[in-house]
């Protein structure tokens, strides 16, 4: 018996016998240091740049939450997440910003991808979204970027 088929075994036992406490235990061991890694990434990818900070605020189990700060102004919330084995990273308008974001859907990628220049270039593609309303100087296009459109393939 292989290391594979022994863990799948005692996976299937360890569910049978309390799927609830089976999923927290799975879950932390597999899926918790996934998400600590992509938070790593989005704070190192922000890191160099004094005007911008990553404030963690509302997150939960499966979803990391982090407020976009920009010379200390809220601008949008970026959220990191799993899809099963695919990273997900999608930014969302947040309540009183002046800003509001086009249209566009979360940036995906097979989780075994992603690195520094992914996140780098995936926070690129997501802040350029961001522009500020008709009463903050320019006009941009109302929605927040919720949808499930817009998944790269790296």
């Amino acid at each position: 018996m292989d290391i594979d088929s022994f863990e799948q075994a005692c996976d299937r036992l360890s569910k049978a016998v309390d799927a609830v406490q089976f999923e927290r235990l799975r879950f932390a061991r597999v899926e918790a240091p996934m998400l600590a890694r992509m938070v790593e990434l989005a704070l190192g990818a922000v890191e160099s740049r004094e005007d911008f900070d990553l404030v963690e605020e509302n997150s939960t189990k499966d979803v990391k939450a982090f407020v976009l700060k920009v010379h200390g102004k809220r601008i949008a919330r970026v959220d990191l997440s799993l899809d099963k084995a695919r990273a997900v990273v999608t930014i969302v308008a947040i309540e009183r910003s002046p800003y509001r974001l086009a249209a566009g859907g979360p940036i995906s990628a097979d989780y075994d991808v992603i690195d520094e220049a992914w996140m780098a270039e995936t926070l690129e593609a997501l802040f350029s979204r961001i522009a500020a309303t008709a009463s903050g100087g320019s006009e941009a296009s109302e929605t927040n970027a919720c949808g499930d459109t817009g998944k790269r393939e790296d």
